[in-house]
């Protein structure tokens, strides 16, 4: 079993720390935050959820605005099909059929200015949602990824599509990119972040580490503390916004998956009912959506049967490149259609392996439970590979072979109960120990 913390490698850098670091020096300064799915999803998705989790409570709604009141008869009727009355399913408009959704964050052009003409895309995610297993996996795609646009627009970044040919040439760049079919998008404003905290009152977050960071001329002030807070809206933007460590845009992305859960739990406490309007005024103005509200109370329906810990992610393989004063992320042909076809396509590969090897790496408070683990696996028969230290800043399971699926991910967790609640992510591109079929993060929450 190698450890990347013995005393022979003490000063040379491991593989990923080398990667993060080439990424660092060639991304550009971003004007605004990053939105990735945990903002998008929980907009467009969450708030509707949380409608669906009360609507389904008559009773609560009653006590609460009384029984004719018109919020008690609009929820009631969001939840009730436009046939029979129904409690609605997710049996129409798409039945069984797997749906693609392009989820877009977009990033002002400035005050005063329309809120989604010229606007560049700084974050994108492709969700495929299938009706029957109930289940959603999500692909994230970097801003930078160069790409050649229709109508004879030539190579640019990814990003660059929505500025110049709005939402269809986006859609269709991503379409002749991945080979897929987009069924719905929404696009999200930057500025939707700060008004649903605000209108949620703040959101409890479990903030890693000690964050503390001054930019004058950006009117940005992070001063926050380790450990678990109720983070009000300017909080919140800057624990988002912050990059001032070693993992840079790459902390900061998990930093957004994390505020996820904290939002959506937000959203289901039975106060937050009250706070429905505020949040549907936000959302009515800052998020844009080709989808009708019956459509909209379908996908919802479908949502209330999702489990968080059970959704898988995965970020096109690729590598940095620079030309000129321009960066880009050069996708990998290979890697990129082996992640389009599990998480798109959900192509199901024959599982005939009889050993599997694992990659372990932890935070220094985590040491002694990964050990731990080390001693759990090895008696389920998993073969530790690789153990050693990590700066990373929350729990993962991370997949890097096609036979380590959720299915499989679910059974180990029977086995290892430790591994409950860590994210499950695909990365075919193992940077952490070659030829190794999972690695597992233990540090954070």
């Amino acid at each position: 079993m190698t450890n990347y913390t013995n005393e022979e490698n003490v000063t040379e850098k491991t593989p990923i720390d080398e990667y993060i670091k080439k990424i660092e020096e060639t991304q550009k300064e971003q004007s605004s935050f990053i939105k990735i799915l945990a903002v998008m999803t929980i907009i467009f998705l969450g708030i509707i959820f949380a409608i669906f989790i009360f609507a389904d409570n008559k009773e609560f709604l009653e006590d609460e605005f009384g029984t004719d009141s018109p919020i008690t008869r609009i929820f009631i009727k969001l939840t009730q099909s436009n046939t029979n009355k129904e409690k609605a399913e997710f049996s129409l408009p798409f039945g069984l059929r797997k749906q693609n959704i392009l989820l877009l964050g977009v990033d002002s052009n400035g005050e005063g200015s329309d809120l989604w003409k010229g606007t560049r895309t700084d974050t994108i995610v492709l969700i495929n949602i299938d009706p029957k297993s109930k289940s959603l996996n999500a692909i994230s795609i970097p801003r930078d990824s160069k790409v050649y646009l229709p109508k004879n627009n030539g190579v640019q970044k990814i990003n660059a599509a929505h500025a110049i040919g709005g939402i269809n040439m986006t859609i269709r760049t991503i379409e002749d990119t991945l080979g897929i079919k987009v069924d719905k998008y929404i696009m999200v404003h930057d500025e939707a972040v700060r008004k649903i905290v605000e209108a949620l009152g703040g959101v409890d977050i479990y903030v890693e580490k000690n964050m503390h960071y001054n930019d004058y001329s950006g009117n940005l002030h992070i001063n926050l503390t380790k450990g678990h807070h109720h983070l009000n809206s300017e909080e919140v933007i800057g624990y988002l916004r912050f990059r001032h460590d070693a993992m840079g845009d790459i902390g900061r992305t998990q930093r957004q998956q994390w505020f996820l859960r904290g939002l959506l739990q937000e959203l289901q406490k039975p106060q937050t009912i009250a706070k429905i309007p505020d949040i549907l005024s936000v959302a009515k103005k800052y998020v844009k959506t080709d989808m009708s509200l019956y459509e909209m109370s379908q996908y919802a329906a479908l949502a209330k049967h999702f489990d968080i810990n059970n959704i898988e992610i995965a970020t096109l393989p690729g590598a940095p490149n620079k030309k000129g004063y321009t960066s880009y992320w050069i996708l990998d042909p290979e890697k990129t259609q082996e992640v389009v076809d599990r998480l798109i396509y959900r192509e199901k590969n024959k599982n005939n392996k009889t050993e599997f090897k694992a990659n372990i790496m932890y935070s220094d408070e985590n040491a002694e439970k990964a050990n731990q683990l080390v001693t759990e696996l090895e008696t389920n028969n998993i073969k530790i590979k690789c153990t050693g230290s990590t700066n990373a800043t929350h729990a993962q399971f991370i997949a890097h072979t096609k036979e380590v699926t959720p299915e499989f991910y679910n059974w180990l967790r029977k086995k290892v109960p430790e591994l409950n609640s860590k994210q499950f992510v695909y990365d075919p591109v193992n940077y952490y120990c070659s030829d190794t079929d999972f690695t597992i993060i233990m540090a954070g929450q």
